[in-house]
């Protein structure tokens, strides 16, 4: 019955994985596609960056990034990546329950002779199923771009290997905040609003550490915890944001098999 209900969840995600992954994938070679434009004018584009406000630059971590270098670059566009995939899981946790419970189905599945922890169970590996398809395409698109534009400039392929793998736990983070959030909500009626805002507010409170240095910022928005200029620079991960940042999405799937379990099921009247 889990693997019908894997099945069943992974199949109603496939055209939105489909163009998800599509979508990142062009990214990707468009903006890949100006490497060689920002490499061969690099001090031109520092000249033009020294005239931008300086907190601007601090907001989106570009006074830290060499254009000129292949990951200097990916760290340039990673953001609006990481955005995307954010949107993208938050999508799927928010609605992995609600909208079952929307089209008034629910009960329907809770009849079935598994447990709401199977049930739960199935529905989040499939999403993480479906998100990590997206992430897939994005690593070969990723690799491919770089085959084609990079120019025969050297790079660090492990660090390259940490920014793109890094994406894998970034957007267990949205899955998992957003299916407890959706757990706490009585009813949410259309995922969008919500993953947007919580991608968004992620996104707004990076930019905010930027500018302003406040590491209580940077503890809570994984945008920070998985900064590509700060894995460029190091070599490495920023261990104690990961680490928590793993701490809060272990905490928000604990959370939501507990809520799940003593959730009540509308049915149909």
């Amino acid at each position: 019955m889990s693997t019908i209900i894997f099945k069943h969840e992974f199949r109603i995600r496939l055209k939105s994985v489909i163009i998800w992954s599509i979508s990142v994938a062009a990214l990707v070679f468009v903006f890949f596609s100006f490497f060689s434009v920002f490499a061969e004018q690099a001090e031109l584009m520092k000249q033009m960056l020294a005239k931008f406000p300086k907190e601007l630059l601090m907001a989106f971590g570009m006074d830290r990034m060499d254009y000129s270098t292949v990951l200097g670059y990916i760290s340039f566009y990673f953001l609006f990546i990481q955005l995307c995939l954010a949107i993208q899981a938050g999508n799927y946790g928010f609605g992995l329950v609600s909208i079952e419970e929307n089209e008034l189905t629910a009960d329907f599945l809770l009849t079935k002779p598994v447990s709401r922890a199977k049930i739960l169970t199935s529905k989040l590996l499939a999403a993480f199923a479906s998100f990590l398809v997206t992430d897939l395409v994005f690593w070969v698109a990723t690799f491919i771009a770089i085959s084609i534009y990079y120019g025969g400039r050297e790079y660090n392929f492990s660090t390259l290997l940490l920014i793109l793998f890094g994406v894998v736990i970034f957007q267990l983070f949205f899955l998992s905040v957003g299916l407890v959030i959706s757990l706490l909500v009585k009813r949410i009626r259309s995922v969008t609003p919500y993953s947007l805002g919580l991608a968004f507010g992620a996104y707004v409170l990076n930019a905010f550490s930027g500018v302003f240095g406040d590491v209580k910022l940077e503890l809570i928005t994984p945008f920070k915890h998985f900064d590509p200029a700060y894995i460029v620079q190091n070599n490495a991960y920023n261990t104690p944001l990961v680490l928590l940042n793993v701490a809060i999405t272990l905490v928000s799937l604990v959370a939501s098999y507990w809520l799940y379990m003593r959730r009540d099921i509308h049915a149909v009247s």
